[in-house]
């Protein structure tokens, strides 16, 4: 009996953990598309920050291909979720006042300082994505999946990556890479995601899964 409830425990917290990324990294890659056009246009003369960006970009691809396959290889779909697990949403949200696909590309090209924050949000949020796949690789019940382990393991590889581009930008700029408020926002963000969205998303028994994934359904996450 025991056996039973610890392998029900486990499988759906490996769900949740799963889908939760899932969305992540699809959300990473196709907005990246938009940060890559405003790169282009902001930083034309800078083609080796453009390749680090569409490196980025390259790899949330291959992250959430790499989710997808866990799935199948489960024989089951994710767990519906929508952009309230989206560290990047609730933080584009909270910066600019839109969701991602209401930014406004050409304004944040025009503004300096919108630019350089969405290269702060960019980067905090990386930063926090590290620490926390750091957090993941310790704990032993995701590593007794050895196709989980495997995954964080590349995905701890990759993140180093995904924010010291957006880092080094700011630096060579003479930017703060940081202020104050958005790291209490990151924070408070990870902290909401954590205890309140992880967990709710954990005992929802009745959370329908997906019938079509996301890269082959734009619709998917539109609700």
């Amino acid at each position: 009996m025991k056996h039973l409830i610890f392998a029900g425990f486990r499988q759906r917290y490996f769900d949740v953990l799963a889908s939760i990324y899932l969305y992540n990294e699809f959300r990473g890659y196709t907005s990246l598309d938009r940060v890559l056009e405003a790169v282009r246009l902001r930083c034309p003369d800078d083609p080796a920050f453009q390749a680090e960006i569409e490196k980025h970009r390259a790899d949330e691809h291959k992250h959430y291909r790499m989710f997808r396959r866990w799935f199948e290889r489960q024989g089951r779909m994710p767990l519906v979720v929508d952009r309230g697990v989206g560290h990047i949403d609730r933080f584009i949200q909270w910066v600019f006042q839109c969701s991602i696909d209401e930014l406004d590309t050409a304004k944040i090209v025009a503004t300096p300082d919108q630019f350089e924050q969405l290269c702060r949000v960019i980067m905090l949020t990386e930063q926090r994505g590290y620490a926390q796949v750091e957090i993941i690789l310790k704990n032993r019940l995701i590593m007794s999946d050895p196709v989980m382990k495997r995954i964080f393991q590349i995905v701890h590889k990759d993140e180093p990556d995904h924010f010291l581009p957006y880092q080094r930008w700011l630096e060579r700029h003479g930017r703060a890479t940081a202020r104050w408020n958005e790291r209490a926002a990151d924070w408070t963000i990870h902290k909401v995601l954590m205890l309140g969205k992880l967990p709710a998303l954990f005992l929802d028994s009745g959370r329908e899964r997906m019938t079509h994934w996301p890269d082959e359904d734009p619709a998917a996450y539109a609700h």
